[in-house]
């Protein structure tokens, strides 16, 4: 969905030219990952959205303004209340990841001073508590770009009936909305890794297996619309937003385009094949009209397959890039909610870069032993509870979240660093972040509410007071956001 398109509805014959172009690329990327030779540097890298907020913190449709005064490496989402930044990739040997923190700082920095020039403020989070369903349903939530004009009609022309939106936990929200502007409520940190092909199978089948591990540990989206509901509730409310099925197709088995897989995989191309067998184009522009070569260098650009790719948002992603002297190929890891902070992040990245790096190696790897099923029950269930909840490990059991990453998951992500050669400053630093949470039992979702349950202990999700005490959570949020401490040593008192 990076791509530039030139409409926002498309005929039947560029449907048809577009399905056949498409079938014609996945077997010109079977040759390329035969024959040529691929990068094979294990760099990193990531993606971070961002909310736009007004000085009564609530959504500022204001992004056009703000990405005005930043230059072309910040990029408009969904959302016109949402901004992108993009680190470029780097090695995470030695100092990479403190590298990492502050190339981050300085882009963050740069999206607030361009921010507050607009009239906004700067919020990183899963899903901002002051949205509301009204929001949502005026006129001002989108951002005016074809690309986004075009995937809301053809999901909605492929659904044929009204979003709903359907959750509960502590609370019930449902609400039909004729579009998928909830999809814009969903802001996360996407995690890169470049990998050579004849290890991206065991790298993505690790990504797989952690997932559940990976949101319950970083949660931070337990408000939606005014209400307390999954602890990352951006999960589901991502899959419902841009669901093409109707119930009879659901009921059939059809694939949902927000999709968590349906078993682990031999090689990229499983993944890929599977974009053409299961899912029907929802942008389907031409390569001329995009404006886009069809070859970059001695790589096939592979226009078709790429923009497919873009429009199934798989929680561990499979990109293929043909930009630079050689293409590569790497996961972007969707799994990770936008904040609470500059350091949290890096530290979810320390943690994830470090489990898959030995995971992936593993002589008896984890999905020998972990049913497919599994991982996605946990994945669901880590989604849910977050630090409360209980998820399934071999040889473990099922046992509560806290004690499979202090006791397995964080030796194991050590284990990584130190193979990946970080230094240990980084390693202490990022990982103690991660340890401290899980002691603490503080993540971004519990901070949030907490601090609802201590400003609002009593109220239901449309009352004014609920209203007031989110306005009131997100301005001290903002002001810890701020500080720059991680979120498990954010206090309460404050309030």
């Amino acid at each position: 969905m990076g791509e530039q398109v030139s409409a926002d509805s498309y005929t039947p014959r560029q449907r048809t030219v577009y399905r056949q172009k498409l079938e014609e690329e996945l077997e010109a990327f079977d040759r390329h990952l035969q024959e040529a030779e691929f990068t094979d540097q294990g760099t990193i890298g990531l993606e971070l959205e961002l909310n736009l907020v007004d000085d009564q913190m609530q959504p500022h449709p204001n992004n056009q303004a703000v990405l005005a005064g930043l230059s072309d490496e910040y990029q408009s989402e969904i959302g016109q209340f949402n901004v992108e930044l993009n680190h470029p990739p780097l090695p995470i040997a030695g100092d990479g990841l403190a590298e990492l923190e502050q190339g981050l700082k300085q882009r963050f920095s740069e999206v607030v001073t361009a921010a507050n020039a607009a009239g906004s403020q700067v919020v990183m989070v899963g899903t901002l508590p002051t949205l509301s369903t009204q929001f949502l349903e005026g006129p001002n939530w989108m951002t005016p770009e074809n690309r986004y004009a075009g995937l809301e009609n053809s999901v909605m022309e492929s659904r044929g009936e009204l979003v709903n939106v359907d959750l509960w936990r502590e609370e019930h929200y449902t609400h039909d909305f004729d579009g998928i502007a909830p999809e814009s409520a969903c802001t996360s940190v996407q995690l890169h890794l470049q990998v050579k092909p004849s290890m991206f199978a065991s790298a993505w089948n690790a990504s797989q297996a952690i997932a559940g591990a990976q949101v319950a540990l970083s949660a931070n989206s337990p408000l939606f619309l005014g209400h307390r509901l999954w602890h990352e509730s951006r999960i589901p409310v991502f899959k419902q937003s841009v669901d093409t099925r109707t119930k009879e197709l659901i009921n059939q088995g059809v694939r949902p385009r927000v999709w968590f897989g349906e078993s682990w995989i031999t090689s990229v191309f499983d993944l890929f094949e599977e974009n053409v067998s299961y899912f029907s184009p929802l942008l389907p522009e031409g390569r001329a009209e995009a404006g886009k070569p069809e070859m970059l260098g001695d790589s096939p650009g592979l226009h078709y397959l790429n923009l497919q790719n873009g429009t199934i948002w798989r929680w561990n992603r499979p990109i293929y890039d043909p930009n630079g002297p050689l293409s590569h190929i790497r996961i972007e890891n969707r799994i990770l909610p936008a904040g609470p902070t500059i350091k949290d992040t890096v530290a979810d990245a320390a943690f994830y870069y470090g489990c898959v790096h030995i995971l992936a190696q593993q002589t008896r790897p984890v999905w020998s032993r972990l049913s497919f099923d599994n991982a996605r029950e946990n994945f669901r269930q880590g989604a849910r509870h977050g630090l409360t909840a209980n998820l399934h490990w071999p040889t473990l059991g099922t046992i509560p979240v806290t004690e499979l990453v202090e006791n397995h998951l964080l030796p194991i992500a050590d284990e990584g660093l130190r193979s990946l050669h970080v230094g240990t400053a980084c390693r202490e630093e990022y990982l103690g972040i991660i340890e401290g949470r899980v002691r603490t039992r503080q993540n971004g979702a519990m901070w949030q509410l907490n601090a609802l349950n201590k400003l609002a202990p009593a109220t239901t999700p449309e009352s004014p007071e609920r209203k007031a005490a989110l306005k009131e959570l997100m301005r001290h949020y903002l002001k810890h956001q701020e500080s720059g401490a991680p979120v498990h040593t954010w206090s309460l008192d404050i309030l």
